[in-house]
């Protein structure tokens, strides 16, 4: 008799728990509010979808700096290079690019949700548009699932909601709410690859300035704990885009931490060399205005906020600077700093950290410790990674460990 799953959100994690299940003989239902599956993979690596990374254990792991180990026995079963395997034989080219990032060769997320959702149809996954408001639990075991439209009982359910970062993609918390009311500890939700707030207005004034090709060094208070190169960007209350977004993900603790950003606006030239440089730009522009004489070194919008922090005089001219205020200037194009004030809320964030305590959770099978016969997948677990393809592996190493243990374990009710 096939052991009746309840997969609750359609996402990454879901889908592959419900997959796995399938594949091992157990008759699935997979509930997701949103008219199609997948919606927050859709839109992952701006829309190309970063798929995972060529990696294998001990790069995974050195990569998900909260609580990594638990993740052990999952990514030993499915690591990087297991996912790759498993998409392409589902007939999805992939690609490995800068720093192993795995994408489609087609560039479109796309290509993978359909992959999935091709696969659930053939293992006749029964995929029902409802949202999942409340667990049935009798006697510490769970029996099924509320929705707003239907009943489902199960011998085995799975949540795979997701976190709250995108919270109109469907991720809005109610798997956290549900995990709690079914007695699990749920640790604070907060933001991790995510937009930075300054402290102060230098950035604001600088709103839509994108920056690339340049380095950026993160400072916890006065220790280097990271470094990186790419680009960013400026806006009204901060700084994003790429660098910014892997560099938040280190920045954990603002309760007793201070953090500030470097940006080395010209890394391919090392200070001599740039020193060349500036007294080359000087001896064209010898006789104007020091703010007039940077145009062919910096953007435009960057300029008043470096003659600011050089502390010479805009209107002075360029033949009357002396050299310790050359090396002033130099120190600002290769340490421009942003004083860090916080985090930008996490409905901005790429992904959430925080969730449900990972010591609740059988780390082998994904298996509740506090109700038998439920598991839990992904985002929603109280594990994150840095950017690189890595929260996506989270999501299909969990999601295909809880599918497998809840066909292998779980009872027809």
């Amino acid at each position: 008799m096939n052991k009746k799953i309840t997969v609750v959100g359609g996402g990454a994690a879901g889908m592959m728990a419900a997959i796995r299940a399938a594949e091992l003989g157990a008759s699935v239902t997979l509930l997701e509010p949103n008219e199609r599956l997948g919606k927050k993979l859709n839109i992952t690596g701006k829309g190309r979808c970063n798929v995972t990374n060529n990696a294998g254990l001990e790069e995974l792991l050195a990569n998900v700096p909260k609580n990594g180990k638990f993740l052990y026995s999952a990514f030993s079963r499915f690591d990087g290079r297991d996912a790759m395997a498993f998409f392409e034989k589902l007939g999805v080219p992939l690609k490995t690019e800068r720093g192993n990032r795995v994408f489609p060769v087609s560039d479109s997320a796309f290509d993978i949700s359909a992959a999935l959702e091709r696969r659930l149809k053939a293992l006749r996954v029964s995929i029902v548009r409802d949202r999942a408001v409340e667990l049935d639990i009798a006697g510490g075991v769970v029996t099924g699932v509320k929705g707003e439209k239907g009943e489902y009982p199960a011998g085995a359910v799975i949540l795979a909601t997701g976190g709250v970062s995108y919270p109109a993609t469907g991720s809005t918390g109610e798997g956290h709410r549900m995990a709690a009311e079914a007695g699990h500890t749920v640790t604070p939700l907060q933001g991790s690859l995510v937009p930075l707030k300054e402290q102060g207005h230098d950035c604001a004034r600088m709103q839509g300035l994108s920056l690339r090709n340049v380095r950026l060094t993160v400072f916890e208070n006065e220790k280097k704990i990271y470094t990186d190169f790419g680009e960013m960007l400026f806006t009204h209350f901060g700084v994003s885009g790429p660098l910014v977004l892997s560099a938040s993900a280190h920045m954990r603790r603002f309760d007793k931490k201070k953090y500030r950003l470097e940006i080395d606006l010209k890394p391919a030239l090392n200070e001599p060399t740039l020193d060349k440089r500036l007294l080359s730009d000087f001896e064209k522009h010898a006789n104007s205005d020091f703010c007039n004489a940077l145009d062919e070194l910096l953007p435009q919008k960057l300029i008043p906020a470096v003659v600011e922090r050089s502390g010479i005089d805009p209107r002075r001219k360029v033949h009357d600077i002396t050299r310790e205020q050359r090396r002033d200037l130099l120190l600002q194009l290769k340490h421009f700093s942003v004083e860090i004030a916080g985090l930008r809320p996490v409905t901005d964030a790429i992904v959430t950290s925080g969730g449900v305590k990972v010591g609740e959770i059988d780390p082998k099978t994904m298996e509740s410790k506090r109700v038998r016969g439920l598991y839990f997948a992904g985002e929603l677990i109280d594990v994150d990674a840095y950017t690189g393809g890595f929260n996506l592996q989270i999501a299909w190493a969990t999601g295909r460990a809880a599918g497998e243990a809840a066909a292998e374990q779980g009872e027809t009710p």
